[in-house]
Formats: C-alpha cells, structure tokens, sequence
C-alpha cells in the first residue's frame, strides 16, 4: 500500500504538469514543450541532458574516536598516563556533487562531504571513477569546491536562484545511501530558511522532493535543468526524509566558489556592526512604516561601519538597490562580500532615508597561527570571534579555530571552541592583542579560557 501511495502520489503530479502544459495562453508558454511527449508528461528529456553532471563523491579519511572528557585535562592525563594522542579510527562516507564547468572540470558539493578527507573519488554517470582535489571548502555555507580531470564531462548550466518562488517545480538529484544517481521531484516549499546552524550562513531553500543522507552536495534542478541549489540538509526525525529538505541558493555556491578560486577560502568583509532584526512590536514603537530591515545595535570602534557613520539605532534597509529585509539576510551579504569592495547601503535614521557608500574592511588580523609567536601553542588557529558568532555577546576574545590533533598546543591542552579571555592576567580582546602578549611572555604562561560555560586555567611549561 505504501508503495502504491508514494506511485499515485507521483502520477498526481505528472498529470498536473501535463496538464499545465496543454492550457492556452500565457501558462503554457512558460512550460517547455518537452515535458508532454505524444500527449504522455514526463521529465525525462530533460533529466537526460541534466543528470550526467551529477555525480557521486565518495571519501577516505579518518576520525578521532571520542573520549571521556576527563580525558581532556593535560594534568589528568599525565597522572594517569594516558596517551596523548586519541585512536583514530577509518572514516568512509559517500555523498554527491555537480559539475559546473566541464572544461575545468570544477565540481560543487558541500563542506561536510569533503571535511578531514585524505582522499576523494568521483564517480560519473558512466561509472568512470577519477580522483578529485579538493580546491577549498567554506563551513560557513557548507560549500565545497572540487577539481577532477577527465574527458567528455558535461556541465550544469547555472541558474537565477534569486527568480526563484515558492511553488515552482524543482528536481533533487543524488547518491542518497550510496544507492546510486537518484531523481525525486517536488516543489519549492519556503524560501530564506535559516537557523538550522547557528555559526552558518544560510538562505536555504525548502523543498519537498525527497533529499536523504548521501544527497548532500547534489543538484536541486529548476524545470529549465538549471542548477538553482546545492542540497544540503534535511530535518529528519526518523533518520530518513520527512519532506523538509534544503538547499543551498547556486548564487550563494556561485560567490563562495569564485573566492575559493581566487583565495582558496572565503575572506569574509565585515562592516563592525551588531544587528538585530526588526520586530512588528519594534517598528510600532519607532513609527516604521514596515517591519522589514536590520536594526544595528552596536557600532565597533575604528570599524567600516563607523568610518562611513552608521551609528546604533539605524536600520539598514537596502544594500546596492537590494532590499534588506531581515538581519541574517545583511549578515549573508555582508559575509559573502570580498574586503575591499565598495558597496551603497540605505538605511533609516530618524525616519529619513539616507545612503552611504562603504568599503568592505576586516576587523584588523583575521588569523593567527599562535606557534609562529609561542612554539608550544604550534598547531593552533585563533581568530577574532565574528559577529553573527553564538558567543560573541557571552565573551570577548580570540577563539581558537582549529587544534591540529598531536600538536603541542594539544597537548598542553588548548581545544577548539575555546575562547581566550586572558594571558597572565592580561587581558586580550582580539588576536592582535594575543600575538603582542604571547611576544613578550616568558616561560611559563597561563591562559584564562572559555570552554562551553566554565572558566578555566590551562598553564603551559
């Protein structure tokens, strides 16, 4: 019955697109004639020229099996005498990419799919399996960019995600479990979704076509065959789909992908505002006429924003003739603009509409490889905590990015997440400030950190 249910579902749908294209007038000319073939509805010319750009990614690496978190205190471990270094353990997993560019071969996917990768393996339709290297990845939107070698690739053309409605009709392709290329259908179900991880940039799209894990990094597919997301996430209670799946917006993948080509990472601008949205109860007290906009809460001394004269109570409503209608919607641009560029904000300050021009800064040094400065912290990445970050309001100081496993600063037990407040009782704010003290320190130091809600010492020798 089940089996049955899920076919008549699909006939459903099939009989409302041939039907669609058979209306005169205006809604049949905006379907193309290829989706009714001798009177029967079908997607498969379509899907002929489209899916021999999806293919399926598979990858090896390793993981870090987890451990008590007793196990974390460098002093607890030598007492005990336990090792340093955690089992790490082989890591196979599978997933999906598109081919944006046939003659260079690049290949979009997600971040998820690639991280800790020592090796990738694209498979093609035909079942030619090639290696890939991996270009750069962005956890930020989750956005991979891959590199293969071979002949007779074909390419999905990009699409105007931005054009995109709710109710279109859209297609997922993918390797869902490892099963092979699958094809399900759907529509358009919410668009600028976010949320789903707080550190992330997001403007998901919605669908309802059936996405499940192995999905992530295939095509979400207009009914032109143009590439208008990059399938993502699903929110499956039961461990399989529920109907709730997203996609990444191509125009996002596409701007992510053109920094990766030029940087290897994405140099995030930063205008040193902190945001919030505007509420219907906040634009009554303010006499707005809408509650659309980013209401800035703060404004960071020496910034971008501070230079241009933005200033705390102005709501941002415009960014280069784009409406802004939401905060995380100006975090996205502002995140995906490179520093450098020049760009006409509009915002609102007692009621009038004024513009200014801005150039994208960065809030000084965005990174620190502290082993440069203090050897025994070698293996440790500090950055200054971003805005839109979960802890920026609960600490200021540097966080540390990554801890390369092994590593001195692992050992002496620095871990990711951790966020700096102090150096020998001096207190840092930024990596700029780290970098000075750790010049001028000694022997032994002691660093005054954040780990998850408890304040704790680490001393290293």
């Amino acid at each position: 019955m089940k089996i049955r249910g899920l076919w008549a579902t699909g006939a459903t749908a099939l009989c409302a697109l041939w039907m669609l294209a058979i209306v005169p007038g205006g809604a049949a000319a905006q379907w193309p004639a290829e989706l009714s073939i001798n009177g029967r509805p079908t997607l498969a010319p379509l899907l002929e020229r489209a899916t021999p750009a999806v293919v399926n990614i598979s990858v090896s690496g390793t993981v870090s099996s987890q451990r008590n978190p007793m196990l974390e205190d460098p002093f607890f471990r030598r007492f005990f005498n336990v090792p340093d270094q955690p089992r790490s353990i082989p890591r196979q997993s599978v997933g999906s990419g598109v081919i944006i560019d046939a003659d260079k071969g690049y290949v979009l996917s997600n971040h998820h799919v690639v991280a800790n990768a020592s090796e990738i393996t694209v498979t093609l339709q035909d079942r030619r399996r090639v290696p890939a290297e991996l270009v750069g990845s962005d956890e930020g939107t989750d956005i991979a960019l891959l590199k293969i070698d071979s002949d007779g690739l074909k390419a999905l053309p990009l699409g105007d995600s931005d054009s995109v409605r709710v109710g279109d009709f859209v297609v997922a392709v993918g390797n869902p479990f490892g099963l092979g290329q699958t094809v399900t259908s759907g529509i358009v179900s919410a668009l600028g979704r976010s949320g789903i991880n707080a550190d992330g940039y997001e403007d998901f799209i919605q669908t309802d076509a059936s996405i499940n894990p192995g999905n992530s990094g295939g095509a979400l597919i207009d009914i032109d065959g143009s590439l208008i997301g990059i399938n993502t996430a699903i929110i499956a209670p039961s461990g399989g789909n529920v109907g709730i799946g997203f996609a990444v917006p191509v125009a996002m993948a596409k701007a992510v992908m053109e920094q990766l080509l030029e940087y290897g990472e994405v140099r995030r601008g930063r205008l040193g505002i902190l945001i919030q949205d505007v509420t219907p109860e906040l634009a009554e007290a303010l006499d707005l006429e809408t509650a659309d906009g980013a209401l800035v809460t703060q404004v960071q001394e020496g910034s971008a924003a501070e230079t241009a004269g933005l200033a705390a109570g102005d709501i941002v409503v415009d960014i280069d003739g784009n409406a802004v209608t939401n905060s995380a919607e100006l975090r996205n641009r502002i995140g995906l603009t490179p520093v450098g560029e020049d760009i006409e904000i509009t915002y609102l300050r007692d009621g009038r509409r004024r513009t200014i021009d801005i150039e994208i800064g960065t809030s000084g040094q965005t990174a620190l490889t502290a082993g440069d400065t203090f050897s025994r912290l070698q293996g440790a990445e500090f950055r200054n905590l971003d805005p839109g970050h979960p802890r920026y309001n609960d600490a200021v100081g540097p966080l540390v990015a990554s801890v390369e496993q092994g590593s001195p600063a692992w050992r002496n037990g620095i871990r990711e997440g951790d966020i700096v407040l102090a150096v020998n009782r001096v207190r840092v704010r930024s990596i700029d400030e780290l970098s000075s003290v750790l010049e001028r320190a000694g022997g032994t130091i002691a660093l005054n950190v954040l780990r998850g809600n408890t304040r704790l010492f680490i001393v290293i020798q």
